[in-house]
């Protein structure tokens, strides 16, 4: 409360308090209360981030983020030099075959050019990941003796809107500046996916910049765009239409042949035992990428190295194998002896129908060593890639897939049967479907396609018709594994002995106990036709 004091002489003065110095004006500061507090704090923060939002949209507009000269804007359009060749690229011939063509255009435009012939502006290399298509792209540029700038699709997008058309249009100017040349997108499905009416419209601009910029140019520039992805369905179709991404080059899994020479090359590189059978290894990784036997060959370095051998071996490798496949050995997990027993059986079932049924594929391994979920498995190793299976293969499979439940219950009664053969049922449902739906091996059926996927389409009699044909084919292949498992019962006996003995068995071990003609009394007398 203001008002005046009196003086030092006592009387009242009427000048304005705190005017004269003799007559000084008393202040006193009230605490603010917690809501105003809060207010202000609110206040000072809002303003702080429009202005440093500001201070950052201008500094990026004008290029001078806060990350210099080596941010990832300079990098992209920066011209590198590829040292790769097609050599380098292993188990994609089809692929080097396809490219051919785009790394002559590229060393000499005109050659292509001057009878009025257009090469494709963009090439768009599709196919499972770890199959070498960044490799491939650098390839294509090592070949032509070009420059190639390198960008991943993820790199254009940033929060503020406008920065990846911006990228865009600095790449494609920095690369008809060094023209003859190659611009490589790396998962260009991050930029280029479907447009949806209900996106923003920022969220569309860096994609409908590259649209315009693969329009900008003609051929005649010699500028050649790559890109690659592992979705290609979820494209736009304006950039795969002609004029721009208008030529796909599939990359696929190596098959047999590739996966040994990329497994050669991978094992160039460490110490290797010159006794590796490499083409016992590739047959038994199909589908396998590049990636993966790189990765398999890395496993059983470090598998050589932590048991001390002086080199990798091939028991080395199917370790490796199994490992990447099925997991770990489980040597820790305590295992009951009659459990061991019957699993020895049931693999022992799967070896034994497997070997003399005609048209299955040759053993390679039987084990009751548990991998991961697994408590024992049984590996056949074909001879070469499958490319088409036949009805007697398909049998056979089935008979395989049905060896291990039906060896069960021979030893143990159906009592004791268990739900170990749980996989093995939902393999054999699966192939006894394909054979009836997929590919019209039913005569009650007939040869037509059904897409079990949608059965709810089908009508009541197909679903009955289709589901009676798999039952009829499942029992008919449990029949024949039980006569089979019933004529070689003892040798059931013998590999299940061998198996809980060794707990692994090589092919060559399987086969030299089921050619062996075994007596009553479980001696050996001469080989058995086989």
């Amino acid at each position: 409360m203001l008002g005046t004091l009196p003086g030092k002489d006592g009387a009242n003065t009427s000048q304005r308090p705190g005017a004269d110095p003799k007559d000084p004006l008393y202040v006193v500061m009230g605490n603010p209360t917690w809501k105003t507090q809060l207010w202000r704090t609110l206040r000072m923060l809002a303003l702080g981030f429009l202005v440093i939002t500001g201070v950052g949209a201008m500094m990026e507009e004008r290029g001078l983020g806060g990350r210099g000269t080596n941010s990832r804007d300079m990098e992209v359009t920066k011209a590198e030099k590829s040292t790769k060749k097609f050599s380098d690229v292993l188990g994609v011939d089809e692929a080097k075959g396809d490219l051919e063509e785009i790394v002559a255009y590229l060393r000499d435009p005109t050659k292509f050019t001057h009878l009025g012939g257009k090469l494709p502006k963009g090439v768009l290399l599709t196919g499972p990941p770890g199959t070498g298509k960044t490799l491939l792209a650098r390839a294509v540029a090592g070949e032509a003796g070009v420059p190639f700038f390198a960008a991943s699709g993820s790199e254009f997008e940033e929060m503020y809107v406008g920065v990846g058309a911006r990228r865009v249009r600095d790449l494609f100017q920095a690369a008809q500046a060094k023209a003859p040349c190659m611009i490589f997108i790396d998962e260009i499905d991050a930029i280029g996916g479907s447009r949806n009416p209900k996106d923003q419209s920022y969220a569309k601009m860096t994609l409908n910049e590259l649209l315009v910029q693969l329009d900008g140019f003609q051929q005649t520039e010699g500028v050649i765009v790559i890109a690659a992805t592992n979705f290609p369905k979820m494209l736009d179709q304006a950039l795969t239409r002609p004029g721009r991404f208008d030529r796909n080059v599939h990359v696929p899994l190596p098959d047999v042949k590739g996966r040994e020479m990329i497994l050669k090359h991978y094992l160039e590189k460490v110490k290797c035992d010159p006794e590796v059978n490499v083409n016992v290894i590739a047959r038994g990784t199909p589908g396998f990428s590049g990636a993966d036997l790189s990765n398999l060959v890395n496993v059983a370095a470090i598998r050589a190295a932590s048991t001390q051998l002086e080199a990798v071996t091939e028991q080395t490798l199917e370790y490796a194998k199994d490992k990447l496949m099925m997991g770990a050995e489980r040597k820790s997990a305590v295992i009951a002896p009659e459990v061991q027993k019957l699993t020895a059986y049931h693999e022992g079932g799967h070896a034994i129908v497997a070997h003399f049924t005609p048209g299955a594929h040759p053993i390679h391994k039987a084990t009751i060593m548990p991998r991961g979920q697994a408590l024992g498995m049984v590996h056949q190793l074909p001879l070469k890639d499958v490319v088409s299976v036949s009805v007697q293969q398909m049998r056979a499979e089935l008979d395989v897939c049905m060896g291990g439940r039906v060896a069960e219950e021979i030893i143990f009664g159906a009592d004791h049967v268990t739900g170990g053969a749980s996989s093995d049922i939902r393999r054999a449902t699966q192939v006894a479907q394909q054979m009836v739906t997929t590919y019209g091996m039913s005569d009650k059926v007939g040869p037509i396609y059904y897409d079990i996927d949608h059965r709810a389409d089908l009508s009541p009699e197909t679903r009955a018709a289709i589901d009676n044909e798999v039952k009829r084919l499942l029992e008919e292949s449990q029949a024949r594994a039980t006569q089979l498992l019933t004529n070689h019962k003892a040798h059931l006996h013998k590999l299940a002995n061998k198996l809980l003995e060794e707990e692994t068995l090589t092919g060559d071990q399987i086969r030299q106990v089921l050619t062996e003609r075994t007596s009553i009394f479980g001696k050996s007398n001469r080989p058995l036709k086989e």
